[in-house]
């Protein structure tokens, strides 16, 4: 592909022909505020908030959606576009909820972010109309609508990234809002990992923590084997929520129903934490080293009785690959059969 060269704010910039000028921009380690732009989805210029100025150009354009040509010269930063970057920020604002203090979101959001680098000290206040009476959720995901900025990633993240287009825009007396189809949806997720404010939150936990309250341990999904990344937001040696993790080739922050929110089995009480030995017909809590010795005494008696393949091994998704090559050599070395098989191969 042919390359191009720019200059954005006097710095020379060489980059492909079909690119942007925000990746442009971003390739050069130059920062243009965004609110709705998403590196995995498409343009959706919605917030307005990345404009800049291009020299034989009277009016600003959208960096997210204008290509980049060859000599163009761009500047990303001018008085002119903090007032109305600004101005953007301010009509978001002035309909949007005052629920900072106890918005999941608190700490963590991008409008708070945006506000805070553009030095916006106050705006008026105009409390929305409420055109709907029951806004979109499901039983894992929760929509505050007045906290919603229509930027739109929602929308294109489920119809893009997922392909269920549960999601789309809908317009009542003249007030454009989300909507949902819950028989589309395939409650991944998806959109709450891409929504920038408080607007989609997980409606599982009744547990909630800010992200500077919360410990973030990296780990990998278990519930298959394909490997996604994710991050557990971790509470009082409780698991809280779970995020994807973002910059991975595995899942890019994808991540499915069970990965996003089948976290719950980790603190559940009915998990086994201790081996149990039947005695007098009853399960009683042993040591680990009492039930090792059992289980070996009774492979013996079996192989003896009967033959090793007489013992067969069954293992599971959740365990890592060294764990389960790990299991199958035991089987088929100690135990001397290859009677082994794995849930994920049904």
């Amino acid at each position: 592909m042919s390359m191009v060269k720019l200059t954005i704010d006097g710095k020379e910039v060489i980059t492909e022909q079909n690119t942007t000028i925000l990746q442009a921009a971003k390739s050069a380690g130059i920062k243009i505020p965004t609110l709705c732009y998403h590196d995995r989805m498409n343009p959706i210029g919605s917030c307005g908030l990345c404009v800049v100025e291009i020299s034989g150009s009277a009016e600003p354009v959208q960096s997210c959606e204008t290509p980049v040509v060859e000599g163009m010269a761009v500047i990303s930063n001018s008085d002119r576009l903090v007032g109305m970057r600004q101005e953007s920020l301010q009509r978001l604002l002035s309909h949007h909820a005052l629920d900072c203090p106890i918005c999941d979101k608190a700490g963590e959001c991008r409008l708070q972010d945006l506000v805070f680098e553009l030095g916006i000290k106050a705006v008026d206040y105009h409390a929305p109309e409420k055109t709907y009476d029951v806004p979109y959720a499901t039983t894992l995901i929760k929509h505050w609508p007045d906290r919603c900025v229509m930027c739109l990633r929602c929308v294109t993240a489920c119809r893009e990234i997922k392909g269920a287009c549960a999601l789309d825009v809908v317009e009542t007396a003249g007030v454009r809002r989300i909507s949902g189809n819950t028989e589309k949806c395939v409650q991944c997720g998806e959109c709450l990992q891409v929504c920038p404010v408080g607007a989609l939150t997980e409606n599982l936990s009744l547990t909630k923590g800010r992200s500077f309250t919360v410990k973030k341990v990296p780990t990998t999904c278990t519930y298959c084997g394909c490997g996604c990344q994710m991050e557990l937001n971790v509470l009082d040696n409780k698991v809280v929520s779970v995020k994807g993790k973002n910059a991975v080739d595995v899942n890019e922050a994808s991540l499915c129903v069970k990965g996003r929110f089948g976290y719950e089995f980790i603190a559940s009480d009915q998990r086994l934490t201790k081996p149990l030995i039947k005695k007098n017909g009853e399960f009683e809590e042993a040591g680990w080293d009492e039930a090792l010795r059992l289980v070996a005494r009774k492979f013996g008696e079996i192989k003896k009785e009967s033959g090793p393949d007489a013992i067969g091994g069954f293992t599971s998704a959740r365990c890592t690959n060294e764990e389960n090559y790990l299991f199958q050599k035991f089987m088929r070395a100690v135990i001397g059969t290859n009677n082994v098989d794995h849930c994920a191969r049904l």
